[in-house]
């Protein structure tokens, strides 16, 4: 396999030391054992890999050296809403309900509901959860009610209770 001379054998051993990141090293390894006279498919069976990975990784370091071994953007699955609507939707939901909506706070099936309805994108509840937390909003927490606290009972209690504890100055005595 020809392996392009960006770098000695030794300089590619020093690179492989100090690269912090064991995908990028293993793939400078691959390169290393190629330049030191190896097969692809010995190289495959050394670093456990494909053989079409090795030639891939081979081929990319003779096109464009060590910076092309490192990982491409664009990989992974792609944000359900285009990055020039996320601020759009944003906006939307930190505006909060509108008459239209026809409730008080907006919960996973309404952001749902306006995803569809709005943006035209169709999304799972779990999904529409996911994007919300990607996009820095948290759910609602209702505050836990006992069920047999009685209103009569809790309004006493605020009356007696004075601030609970904080801001009272000095204790008595």
């Amino acid at each position: 396999m020809h392996v392009e001379p960006h770098h000695t054998a030794d300089e590619l051993a020093d690179l492989i030391r100090t690269e912090r990141r064991a995908v990028v090293a293993r793939r400078l390894r691959a390169i290393h054992l190629a330049l030191l006279g190896d097969t692809a498919p010995d190289i495959a069976e050394d670093l456990r890999s494909s053989e079409r990975a090795v030639r891939g990784w081979v081929a990319r370091y003779n096109a464009g050296g060590p910076v092309a071994l490192l990982d491409r953007p664009g990989r992974g699955r792609k944000s359900p809403i285009p990055a020039d609507r996320e601020d759009e939707l944003k906006a939307r939901l930190r505006a909060g309900p509108t008459a239209a909506d026809r409730v008080c706070a907006l919960r996973g099936e309404d952001v749902r509901r306006i995803l569809r309805d709005e943006f035209g994108i169709a999304r799972s509840l779990a999904a529409t959860y996911d994007l919300l937390h990607r996009l820095g909003f948290e759910p609602l927490r209702p505050r836990p009610r006992h069920p047999k606290a009685s209103d009569e009972q809790r309004e006493a209690f605020k009356k007696t209770s004075g601030t609970g504890g904080r801001g009272r100055g000095r204790a008595p005595g």
